[in-house]
C-alpha cells in the first residue's frame, strides 16, 4: 500500500478486535503510527496481538488502555499520546458495542451502557481531537487538512432496526453529530466524516454469517452478493484519512455491499 499517511499519528478506538482492528492495519500499512485503544486490562492481550501483526508488517504504533465513555481516560489518552508523539492527526472513532433488547424490556442500564460507548464515546473522543488540532494548527507538511475524524457509524443510521432501538439510536446519533462537528470545523480545514458498514465478519454478528444457511439468509439483504471484510473498511477508512479525500467532509460513506438500496424492493417491493 502507498504510504500516504506517512509520518502522522493515529488513534483507532475500540480496535483490540473486529473493525477496529482491521482499520489500525490498515492505517499503519498506508504509513500512519497507530495507537490501539482498547478499554480494559481483560483486552490488552488482543491489543498487543494487533500490534505485533502491525509491526511484523513493517509497522509502528503502541496499545493504549482507555474506556472512551469515562471522560478523565479520554483526556489522559489524547494528553499522553501528545506528549509521546508531539500531536495526533487521525482520529478513527471507532469504538461500539450492541447490547440489544426488545424495547419493552429494555432497562435504562442496556440504553446508557450503549449510548455511553458509541455516542458520548465518540463524543468525548473528537472534542480532544478538535482540541488538539485547534492547538497544533496546520502542518501541511504532514497533511492537507488540519486533522481528521473518521466516526464509525452503521447503515443504521439509516435503516431502522426493531430489537436494537439503543443501538440504532447511537449511530443516528453519530450522524447528526459528525455533520454538526463538520460543518462548525471545515473552515479551520478539519475534515469530520463517517464511514456506515453494512455486514462485516467481526465478532459482533459472528451467529449472522457463520453458517452457509446463515450467510445464506444474510445475503439476502445484500445486492453485490458477499458479506463484507474488514479490508473493506480499513480500505475506506485510509482513503478518508488521506489527501486523496481532501474536499470531503461531512459524509457517511457507506461501505455495505449496497444493503441501504433497501434489496426488497428490487422486485417492485
Amino acid at each position: 500500500m502507498d504510504q500516504k499517511l506517512k509520518g502522522q499519528i493515529a488513534i483507532v478506538t475500540g480496535a483490540s478486535s473486529g473493525i477496529g482492528a482491521g482499520v489500525s492495519n490498515s492505517l499503519a500499512a498506508a504509513g500512519a503510527t497507530v495507537v490501539v485503544n482498547h478499554p480494559v486490562a481483560a483486552t490488552k492481550d488482543a491489543a498487543e496481538a494487533v500490534l505485533t501483526e502491525i509491526k511484523n508488517a513493517g509497522g509502528a504504533g503502541i496499545t493504549y488502555q482507555c474506556d472512551v465513555s469515562k471522560e478523565d481516560e479520554v483526556q489522559k489518552m489524547f494528553a499522553d499520546v501528545v506528549a509521546q508523539f508531539g500531536t495526533v492527526d487521525i482520529l478513527v472513532n471507532n469504538a461500539g458495542l450492541q447490547d440489544d433488547s426488545p424495547f419493552q424490556e429494555m432497562t435504562l442500564q442496556k440504553w446508557n451502557h450503549v449510548i455511553g460507548i458509541n455516542l458520548t464515546g465518540q463524543f468525548l473522543c473528537a472534542r480532544e481531537a478538535i482540541r488538539e488540532f485547534l492547538r497544533r494548527g496546520p502542518a501541511p507538511e504532514r497533511s492537507r487538512a488540519t486533522g481528521k475524524i473518521i466516526c464509525m457509524s452503521s447503515v443504521h443510521e439509516e435503516i431502522p432496526w426493531a430489537g436494537h432501538v439503543n443501538y440504532a439510536t447511537s449511530k443516528g446519533g453519530i450522524m447528526m453529530m459528525m455533520k454538526s462537528i463538520a460543518q462548525e470545523f471545515a473552515p479551520m480545514k478539519i475534515r469530520v466524516n463517517s464511514i456506515g458498514p453494512g455486514a462485516i465478519k467481526t465478532p459482533i454478528n459472528h451467529s449472522a454469517w457463520a453458517t452457509p444457511a446463515a450467510e445464506k439468509t444474510l445475503l439476502e439483504l445484500i445486492p453485490y452478493n458477499r458479506v463484507g471484510v474488514v479490508e473493506d473498511i480499513g480500505a475506506a477508512a485510509v482513503w478518508l484519512a488521506s489527501d486523496d479525500s481532501d474536499y470531503v467532509t461531512g459524509i457517511t460513506l457507506f461501505v455495505d455491499g449496497g444493503m441501504t438500496l433497501y434489496p426488497g424492493f428490487s422486485t417492485n417491493g
